[in-house]
């Protein structure tokens, strides 16, 4: 099953935004791109306002998933990348490191420090994966079962 967790990380080193699927306190799932760095293949990083919905949910209910595909690829010929983890704004003690790891290698224009992201009206969010699935199309030659499924893979 390596050539699928290769295939995982292809696909999330190939794409910048992710569905981020958070629920609020009544039980009603809400989903939410958003523009992600991964570190490691551990820790999901994103910019977004303490005040959006999906950073409530978060602060309520840490426990998160997310899936990773591209856009852009037709029908019967994309790949997706379907992650749980463990959500929480980066704390400030925390800020300094975090903002390097998530924004290395990241274009200028995108990249943040403490100092900066302190101008802005976002936080930095860390997510800490806890499991990963790939996309197994049922036709596919290798791990096809005639039924599209999911596959648990270690990165």
């Amino acid at each position: 099953m390596s050539e699928l967790a290769d295939l995982a990380r292809r696909t999330l080193a190939a794409n910048r935004f992710l569905v981020l699927g958070t629920v609020d306190p009544s039980g009603r799932p809400r989903v939410s791109p958003v523009w992600f760095s991964l570190v490691d293949h551990r820790d999901l990083y994103w910019l977004s306002s303490p005040e959006a919905h999906h950073s409530r949910n978060v602060e309520e209910r840490p426990e998160i998933g997310a899936v990773v595909f591209d856009a852009s690829a037709g029908p019967g010929t994309g790949n997706a990348v379907y992650l749980e983890a463990t959500a929480r704004r980066v704390p400030e003690d925390e800020l300094a490191a975090a903002c390097e790891a998530a924004f290395a290698g990241v274009e200028e224009a995108l990249s943040f420090t403490p100092q900066s992201l302190a101008a802005e009206p976002f936080v930095l969010y860390r997510a800490r994966v806890t499991a990963v699935e790939v996309h197994v199309r049922g036709r596919d030659p290798q791990h096809g079962t005639g039924v599209d499924r999911r596959a648990a893979v270690s990165l």
